[in-house]
């Protein structure tokens, strides 16, 4: 019976390879940002060097990529220099990729790293890395070679020809993944609707899928002179769908990037139809982050420009009660009686008003119920034109 070979696979491990390069690139942030980071790796690894990026802001797909095919070094002539589509450039980059290589022999000593690295070949082992893989031993068994590995932490093992279809299956899905979500990048208005549907039913992630690529070229066109001639019912449609956008990306854990992006949608909205839930749904994203001082002037504008009562003003009283504005936090606390929210909501901000001010509390609720609750058009003013602990009782 054949003895069975083992090696380890530490002395060609490639893990971080593309993260050390990135770090003598001046621009790879930015190359990462355009052409996306595994294939910006793809390109590394089948030779493929970037000369030149005509980025368009507006349709990303349509960026022209320069690039020439060659070792590092290699001088570069006019007649070498290809241009094709950003999308164009990734489907060459996996069709070269997902060529099947022959097999070379195993190496005969553990000493031999030239004769290992070419047995699991080059190009996966700079692809593994990419996909989470951490290279651990090679066996060499009399049915083939086996490699084990740790993925995500967990160890796997596979035969190697079936690890390198594996490394393969993955470009391939890389690509799958920009086909699906080409087109994200140009502003769409007829997306909106199906994102409002998507919201609706809860579906943040296909909101995402929809609007994912609206922010940055929203952000370069606004200072454009047509983004700044939009019309209104336009504006209206891009702030609703940077709304639903800002609020899905807080849903799935990410609470910075909808900020931003519900930032831009108040400068899309101005003070038009959608302006009021834009600024509620940024007062809401920052009174959940511990962020009340924040969170109060947005909710305060929705407000004012029309936002549902019921909504805005017990949101308005949750942010003046956390930073302990109580007299504010009442008002607020009567306009959303007023506006028909029931008492066991508001029941927690009451409680806790009561036990803030104390004997005070009772004369006070009584003043501003006696008064048209309606007529508080802002509750800070209650505040402001306080000079006692409460009116006096008759």
């Amino acid at each position: 019976m054949s003895e069975v070979r083992e090696f380890s696979l530490e002395p060609v491990r490639t893990d971080g390879w593309f993260e050390r390069i990135g770090d003598g690139i001046a621009s790879f942030q930015a190359l990462c940002e355009i052409i996306g980071p595994k294939f910006f790796a793809f390109a590394m690894i089948g030779g493929a060097r970037i000369t030149a990026l005509t980025v368009d802001r507006r349709i990303p797909d349509n960026t022209q990529v320069d690039f020439v095919v060659g070792s590092e070094g290699d001088e570069i002539s006019d007649e070498g220099i290809q241009r094709v589509p950003l999308s164009e450039f990734r489907r060459r980059l996996v069709a070269a990729l997902v060529q099947e290589e022959p097999l070379a022999p195993p190496p005969e000593h553990e000493d031999d790293l030239e004769a290992l690295q070419q047995h699991l070949g080059v190009r996966y082992l700079l692809l593994a890395p990419l996909f989470g893989y951490t290279l651990q031993r090679l066996k060499v068994e009399p049915q083939g070679s086996r490699v084990e590995v740790l993925f995500e932490g967990a160890p796997e093992s596979y035969q190697l020809t079936a690890f390198r279809a594996r490394l393969r299956t993955h470009v391939r899905e890389e690509l799958d993944r920009a086909v699906r979500s080409r087109g994200r990048g140009a502003i769409d208005l007829g997306r909106v609707a199906e994102a409002e549907r998507a919201a609706q039913e809860g579906d943040a992630l296909r909101v995402v899928e929809l609007l994912g690529g609206w922010p940055a070229p929203l952000a370069v066109f606004l200072r454009t002179p047509d983004g700044q001639m939009l019309g209104p019912d336009a504006r209206a449609t891009i702030a609703r769908g940077l709304a639903l956008l800002g609020s899905a990306c807080i849903d799935l854990g990410d609470p910075g990037k909808g900020e931003e992006v519900l930032r831009l949608a108040i400068q899309y909205a101005l003070e038009g139809e959608a302006a009021a839930d834009v600024y509620q749904r940024l007062g809401e994203a920052l009174l959940a982050r511990q962020r009340p001082a924040e969170a109060i002037g947005p909710l305060r504008r929705a407000a004012v420009l029309g936002a549902p009562a019921e909504k805005v003003w017990p949101e308005l009283a949750r942010a003046f009660l956390a930073r302990q504005r109580r007299l504010a936090a009442l008002g607020a606390m009567t306009r959303a009686r007023a506006a028909g929210v029931a008492d066991e909501t508001l029941a927690p901000i009451r409680l806790k008003l009561a036990e803030d001010l104390g004997v005070a509390f009772q004369s006070w609720e009584e003043a501003l119920a006696s008064a048209d609750p309606l007529s508080v058009a802002d509750p800070a003013s209650v505040e402001r034109s306080s000079s006692n602990p409460a009116p006096e009782r008759t």
